[in-house]
């Protein structure tokens, strides 16, 4: 259910909404509004039980594990821009529009979503994440790969991302089916925000359709710039 609809729920069912004062009525909004923020930032956050399933490797630098809710079911149903359909591993959000390197929409993991951005998704197997290094097979080509800075370049990157293509018997592409217990490798591009290599796992799927990744930076880039 919308926690929108949740909020217009509690104004309707409330019989002294109408002798409100305005300036109070705007209070009262604001602290709802609050509260359900709040209550949804914990409804995004992977569960205790996720979080101690991993904790030695989470003590790592540039570790981390998130939650993808399915786009289709909960955008424009949440707070969030993007309904926690996306998640920024730079910045460590699930705010659309902030660096997204990632999504979730329809069963798919998805890379590239605005502009010129672009990326390569691929899928390494059932291998531990913690295993994952920028010299094997499968993630080197990622590692290696040169950020184009003319949007000419991009575009390519954008059409042959979205085509597929193989490297070393490897496929690239910016969708790929999400699976459980599997490990990806992904290089995500966004323009004068961000460029990084990054290695995840899908350790469960919800019942609400979320997928929980835990997941490490295995290089920075430089950020990259894009001249016309």
């Amino acid at each position: 259910v919308s926690f929108l609809l949740i909020t217009a729920f509690l104004f309707v069912a409330s019989p002294d909404v109408a002798a409100q004062d305005r300036a109070e009525l705007q209070v009262r909004i604001e602290s709802l509004r609050d509260q359900l923020q709040r209550k949804e930032t914990t409804f995004l956050a992977p569960s205790a039980d996720d979080l101690a399933a991993y904790s030695e490797f989470l003590k790592q630098p540039d570790t981390g594990m998130a939650r993808l809710m399915p786009r289709e079911k909960y955008d424009q149903n949440l707070f969030i821009r993007g309904g926690g359909a996306y998640y920024s591993f730079a910045r460590l959000t699930n705010e659309y529009g902030y660096g997204s390197d990632i999504g979730l929409e329809r069963g798919k993991l998805q890379v590239g979503f605005a502009g010129a951005d672009f990326g390569f998704l691929t899928s390494l197997g059932d291998v531990p994440v913690d295993s994952v290094t920028t010299d094997q097979m499968g993630v080197r080509f990622l590692a290696s790969f040169n950020t184009p800075s003319l949007e000419p370049g991009a575009r390519v990157e954008q059409r042959r991302a979205s085509e597929g293509f193989q490297v070393e018997g490897f496929a690239y592409r910016d969708f790929l089916e999400a699976a459980v217990n599997t490990t990806y490798a992904l290089r995500s591009v966004n323009y004068r925000v961000s460029d990084v290599l990054v290695t995840f796992r899908v350790t469960r799927q919800d019942t609400d359709g979320s997928l929980i990744l835990v997941w490490k930076i295995l290089r920075k880039y430089p950020v990259p710039q894009l001249a016309s």
